[in-house]
């Protein structure tokens, strides 16, 4: 969780991210935001974002961030 806080972080240090759920619905994040965040994480967590993967529910919240990546992983 704390690698993927940083590197949100690192994309959007004026996101309180640990306390925002509604990244997406509220428009915090725009795409722009979420092709960056994206790549970040393949990298960092050697995964393959896919585009089906591109919904909003997986990266409303840092915890829906971390389930798709959890499950990409495993």
């Amino acid at each position: 969780m704390d690698e993927i806080l940083e590197i949100l972080n690192e994309v959007r240090p004026d996101v309180d991210f640990e306390n925002e759920k509604l990244l997406i619905d509220d428009n915090i994040l725009d795409s722009f935001d979420i092709i960056t965040i994206v790549s970040e994480f393949n990298e960092a967590f050697d995964i393959d974002i896919d585009v089906e993967d591109l919904e909003p529910e997986n990266f409303n919240t840092v915890a829906a961030m971390k389930e798709l990546i959890d499950r990409l992983q495993g």
